[in-house]
């Protein structure tokens, strides 16, 4: 019996380090920076040790289904066999809703009563993925309700889920939603995706929606209430893709830190989904987090080659020349508006055909948001998020299996083993302890 025992654990030990091993061998493969052999060693072994946390993962309405499956290595970028690649502790997953308008099975068309319909829709299905991973994987996956659940799932090898929220549009107009979804286990709730809503302005309103810049003037009463109901239930707050006034207005009303879940600062791409400085220190002063998005055209203006297509583009459909970014990235002429459904659809087809066909942005441009962040409002400030499946990945972080390249980076540029700990999670763990603190029950 005792020798079956040894050669069981001596089996036991060959199989972690085998893993290890390969694991190393993969990320060696896959790094593309031209990264010394004791920096690629340094990442190896402190991603081994910290507690890593991306903010921002959509998880695909086909995810675990034939192909997609969560426990084989797929062609997404997020499964589990990546995520224990790449050594990444845990991620907020996106219960995400949001009817698709311009690239769905059918011709484009105006909101209609719907639309809501089909927005929680999305939200749902997407809530049963990811608990069915937990169900399905009990001994890899679990959800993490607090900041000491993360560390403990982290603590034992299993991948932790933070459930977040993007877009109050599937809310409608009821803000008990926002009750029901934290029983549920929503612990980070985004006001704003593409276009206005009832609650907030949107960074990206759509004219195809007849929305207008700064419709609301930042938070409606609603969104305003909306801000005390979070407070009181210790959720935190994500202004990633809100208005400047309505990320204003958070800052003026709630009692807890705030996070920018995805975004970059505007001085790399001046878009206003990106964030000014000023906008960054109002997060900074809350005491939250700003967690820079690997997502490539906000990281890097868009190429000449790229830019000519897309006046060539406008030029077919009456419209002027570029004059900025922010209508590069996505169908946002004014002149929309009056668009027959149809001649939007062919449009907005073929702006994102091009804007596929650019070359990605990598770890470079990464690490040069994350230098410009923590330079603008502190260490303690800043952090990491991926926007994997829903635009994000960059050259040298395809998916979540590359999560140690990133690591490599900010130890190429003199960041300390505490202060890569901090940008991989620490930071926003202190946050999400400070919310649940000031909650109310």
């Amino acid at each position: 019996m005792k020798n079956t025992r040894r050669i069981l654990l001596v089996v036991s030990l060959l199989l972690v380090l085998a893993v290890a091993a390969a694991a190393a061998w993969y990320f060696l493969l896959r790094a593309t920076a031209p990264y010394p052999p004791e920096v690629i060693r340094h990442a190896n072994e402190l991603q081994e040790r910290i507690v890593s946390f991306d903010s921002h993962i959509t998880v695909p309405v086909d995810f675990g289904t034939e192909g997609n499956e969560a426990d084989k290595d797929g062609e997404g970028r997020f499964d589990l066999i990546k995520a224990a690649r790449g050594r990444l502790s845990g991620a907020a997953l996106t219960v995400f809703g949001w009817p698709e308008i311009w690239n769905g099975p059918n011709a484009p068309h105006r909101p209609t009563p719907a639309f809501v319909d089909e927005a929680r829709h999305q939200q749902e299905l997407r809530y049963k993925i990811i608990t069915g991973l937990v169900r399905d994987f009990p001994n890899q996956v679990g959800i993490a309700y607090t900041p000491a659940d993360y560390r403990r799932l982290a603590g034992e090898g299993k991948f932790a889920i933070v459930i977040s929220m993007l877009n109050a549009y599937p809310l409608g107009d009821d803000l008990s939603l926002l009750d029901s979804w934290a029983a549920r286990g929503m612990r980070m709730f985004g006001f704003s995706y593409v276009g206005n809503n009832s609650w907030a302005d949107s960074s990206r309103p759509l004219p195809f929606f007849n929305d207008s810049a700064d419709a609301l003037g930042g938070l409606s009463p609603l969104g305003e209430q909306a801000v005390a109901r979070l407070n009181d239930l210790g959720v935190i707050i994500d202004v990633s893709q809100m208005s400047t006034l309505a990320l204003e207005d958070v800052a003026r009303l709630s009692r807890t830190p705030m996070v920018a879940s995805h975004s970059v600062p505007r001085a790399f791409v001046d878009i206003p989904r990106n964030l000014s400085d000023q906008e960054m220190q109002l997060i900074k002063t809350s005491g939250g987090v700003v967690q820079i998005v690997g997502f490539p055209a906000y990281l890097r203006p868009l190429s000449q080659p790229t830019l000519d297509k897309l006046n060539t583009l406008r030029a077919q459909f009456d419209l002027q020349p570029l004059d900025g970014l922010a209508n590069a990235l996505m169908p946002g002429d004014a002149v929309i508006s009056i668009w027959p459904e149809a001649r939007f659809g062919e449009y907005a087809s073929g702006l994102y055909k091009i804007l596929e066909e650019e070359p990605l942005a990598g770890l470079k441009e990464y690490g040069d948001a994350i230098d410009y962040a923590v330079k603008k409002i502190g260490i303690d400030h800043v952090g990491i998020a991926s926007d994997f499946n829903d635009g994000g990945g960059l050259d040298g972080w395809h998916d979540v299996g590359d999560t140690r390249n990133v690591t490599a980076e900010l130890i190429a540029r003199g960041y300390s083993d505490a202060d890569i700990a901090k940008l991989w999670g620490g930071n926003f763990l202190r946050v999400w302890e400070q919310t649940q603190r000031l909650a109310k029950p």
